[in-house]
């Protein structure tokens, strides 16, 4: 018996655990679906090329046929092992714009408020560059600068500030709009995911458990009290039971999948498949919301990109060899060394568009790794505040069927106005000067597609995701609301969502550290929950 069970081992998962059981009276219980993260392309940060390929530590996940993407079926890469997508992610530390959690609070999220999450971004966070008002030191999650900077990286920038774009040294602090180099989650030249920072220090304690390759099939109920969850592991079914929670972490797909296949959701769409409906929440899986994104792609005529030419892999030999001895060279590279935040309107109060900025010829996620042997740049550029929603939907009651992605990216006509003008802004820092002396021709979208229908039509044809799903299981207090405030589901006991499915609206940003400090404030909400229990039995005792 535990006293929490916290379902998935990812970003907010990792987090859970070390914070719940920092307390040795507390029995904390960690399932993942997927397998420990002892591979070597978990931990060398150029190792994510290999991830996105691994059908082991990534659920690999397409889409349903997207209308508006002339009915492509997109790729959806997620994490699956300890530290989740944190394992497998570009390592890019932003945190949104203030403005995202002001946002939230004004939806009736009560301490949601920027300056009321700050302190638990402060709190994750070993800013290496030292403590300051925006960032902390000492904390699990180790935030660093570049070891190595491509020489197409410094050019981007370069020619970014030369287009008209301000340097910016700290997208997390005074301000985010501008250009620069992104901080990465590392220490020492290696990924620093939520299992490293949180869990390895923690992992050793007698009341923490762990659990990894156990798929979580049901959570476990008497009445409206979730007392369990059944998981199944070497293809045997077991129980766990909690005394307290249960909390799911499992993601935008993976949490509000496991609320329905328990009988929590639509009760029409949950009764057409056979299953009882425990609750009514009819929220969970819709508010679907992704950061949907396009690039240009250059080809690119001195050899310094990232890749696997005979050049790029003579130097890789170096790289190698930089990096056994000393953790630098360019196996330290996290692919998107360069990028920054641009309004494509000067009306705007914030960015509305985020570059990332890939000193290779990188295009379908890396999944055509033939692509690769050419030496290009590549600058993506994506919608930060998408008006579009999608849903996810069951395809099946069997929990090891993907569920069904309905993304409904570009269902609204504003979205592809905000990217046709940020492909545009990239095509104008893509021809300054600075690149010059490393500029061939452009590949995509191409010099023949210039009229603003052939650029629109250009981005159905090749946009993809960014990899930042949020919201399906939404936090508020309208009816299509799945948790309060305290991230408690509605008309249920002891269950909550504590991951990135929470977030009412996308953040103007990458998702990770958001989520992990998601992860913060819910701890030290639970544990002041677990305070004020221990306080009333200690009154009890006194009183008898």
């Amino acid at each position: 018996m535990f006293d929490y069970i916290i379902v998935g081992a990812g970003s907010a998962g990792c987090t859970l655990a070390n914070r719940l059981s920092e307390d040795p009276k507390i029995k904390v219980c960690l399932i993942e679906a997927g397998p420990k993260d002892t591979s070597f392309l978990v931990h060398v940060p150029l190792g994510l090329i290999g991830m996105m390929h691994s059908k082991k530590m990534n659920w690999r996940y397409y889409t349903d046929p997207e209308s508006e993407l002339n009915n492509r079926q997109l790729f959806w890469p997620r994490g699956k092992t300890l530290g989740g997508s944190s394992a497998s992610n570009a390592m890019c530390y932003i945190r949104g714009h203030a403005w995202d959690y002001d946002h939230w609070a004004s939806l009736g999220n009560k301490g949601w408020k920027y300056n009321d999450v700050l302190p638990y971004f402060k709190k994750a966070q070993n800013q290496v560059r030292g403590e300051d008002a925006y960032h902390g030191i000492g904390g699990p999650l180790n935030v660093d600068d570049l070891r190595v900077k491509n020489p197409l990286s410094v050019a981007f920038v370069a020619a970014a500030k030369q287009a008209g774009h301000y340097y910016n040294s700290d997208f997390n602090g005074v301000s985010q709009e501008g250009v620069g180099y992104y901080q990465v989650t590392q220490i020492n030249g290696q990924r620093c995911s939520s299992a490293v920072g949180y869990l390895r220090p923690s992992e050793t304690r007698p009341n923490l458990v762990v659990i990894t390759d156990a798929l979580t099939t049901k959570i476990l109920f008497n009445g409206k009290q979730a007392v369990g969850v059944e998981y199944e592991k070497d293809g045997k079914r077991d129980v766990v039971n909690a005394k307290r929670e249960v909390i799911l972490s499992g993601g935008a797909i993976n949490s509000p999948q496991l609320l329905m296949l328990s009988g929590i959701g639509d009760q029409t769409q949950l009764e057409a498949l056979g299953i009882d409906c425990r609750h009514h929440l009819p929220g969970v899986g819709k508010n679907l919301q992704d950061h949907l994104d396009t690039l240009v792609v250059t080809r690119e005529k001195t050899f310094h990109s990232v890749g696997f030419s005979p050049v790029a892999m003579l130097r890789s030999l170096k790289g190698a060899v930089d990096y056994l001895l000393f953790r630098k060279g360019n196996f330290t590279t996290n692919i998107a060394e360069a990028g920054g935040f641009a309004k494509t309107s000067p009306d705007l109060s914030e960015p509305d568009v985020q570059f990332h900025f890939s000193p290779c010829f990188l295009d379908n996620h890396g999944l055509n790794l033939w692509q690769t042997v050419r030496h290009g740049y590549s600058l993506h550029v994506c919608n930060l505040r998408p008006k579009s929603r999608g849903w996810l939907s069951l395809a099946s009651t069997n929990p090891h069927d993907a569920v069904r992605i309905h993304a409904g990216y570009l269902s609204h006509p504003d979205d592809i106005e905000v990217m046709l003008k940020g492909i545009k802004l990239s095509r104008q820092i893509l021809a300054q000067k600075s690149f010059d002396a490393f500029r061939g021709e452009e590949v995509y979208p191409g010099k023949a597609i210039q009229s603003d229908d052939e650029l629109r039509a250009f981005i159905r044809r090749k946009a993809e995701s960014i990899y930042h799903p949020i919201g399906t299981c939404k936090m508020g207090a309208d009816n299509m609301a799945v948790v309060d405030s305290e991230l408690k589901v509605h008309g249920l006991v002891g269950l909550r969502v504590v991951d990135a499915s929470i977030m009412p609206t996308l953040v103007g940003g990458n998702t990770n550290a958001p989520t992990i400090m998601i992860a913060e404030k819910a701890s030290v909400d639970i544990l002041s929950k677990v305070e004020i229990s221990y306080q009333q039995k200690k009154k009890t005792v006194g009183i008898v």
